[in-house]
């Protein structure tokens, strides 16, 4: 494939950044490079998963589309770590509470990953793997919510290959266990981050409040997570 070395992007080597920030609805990839970046250049739109580099206070930038799901967002962060040498995947995005005191819009860092998912059994492994995110990230990202004023939590998430999960009774065994919140892609990241040596992080907001039945809106998840995008961008 020459200097474009695989069939799911269209960036050639150098085009994209060391750092990419990766939220899941690819709508959000265009409006944060729209809206935060300079200098910007679109490097991806195969299958309409937009990546963009950028600048945002003088650092080279990038943010790209992850897709839903752990098999979308582990062929991405693997082509960025191990294709284009990416250093470091920021995930910015959306979950659902299982905890009464995690909030819609409130923004939590998966210090680890669980997950239904059988994700690692790649690696034959003697044991189960537990995913957790880089520390120096999660500690500048710690350290950029405090100065941006924002108060987060740090805890465990989970990670489900499920949306419409036919056990009812699932969140609440998670919930027992002190899982902050369920989401889709981070245990695939961390994996992928930790077996090519790079570094990961999973900042997400609450967009759905699953023990009360309440949800943001549409236009809400695609524009309204500023709190998270600039924590993301200020340790980019």
């Amino acid at each position: 494939m020459g200097n474009t070395p695989t069939p799911h992007n269209q960036a050639k080597i150098g085009e994209i950044a060391k750092t990419v920030l990766m939220p899941g609805d690819p709508l959000r990839a265009k409006y944060i490079a729209e809206t935060y970046l300079e200098d910007t250049v679109c490097f991806n739109t195969v299958r309409n998963m937009f990546g963009y580099t950028g600048t945002y206070k003088g650092k080279t930038v990038s943010v790209m589309g992850a897709g839903m799901g752990m098999p979308s967002m582990g062929i991405y962060s693997y082509e960025l770590f191990n294709n284009y040498d990416v250093d470091n995947i920021i995930r910015i995005g959306s979950a659902g509470s299982i905890q009464e005191d995690v909030k819609l819009m409130d923004v939590i860092i998966g210090m680890g990953a669980c997950t239904d998912s059988n994700y690692a059994r790649q690696y034959n492994l003697p044991g189960t793997f537990a995913p957790i995110a880089s520390y120096t990230l999660l500690e500048k990202a710690v350290a950029a919510a405090r100065k941006q004023g924002t108060s987060i939590k740090v805890g465990n998430v989970v990670s489900s290959d499920l949306f419409y999960d036919a056990d009812s009774t699932v969140n609440e065994r998670w919930r027992s266990m002190g899982i902050m919140a369920v989401e889709m892609e981070s245990a695939a990241l961390y994996m992928n981050a930790a077996k090519a040596r790079k570094n990961a992080l999973c900042l997400l907001t609450i967009s759905d409040d699953l023990l009360n039945h309440k949800a943001l809106s549409v236009e809400d998840r695609q524009f309204g997570f500023k709190k998270m995008m600039e924590i993301a961008l200020e340790i980019a």
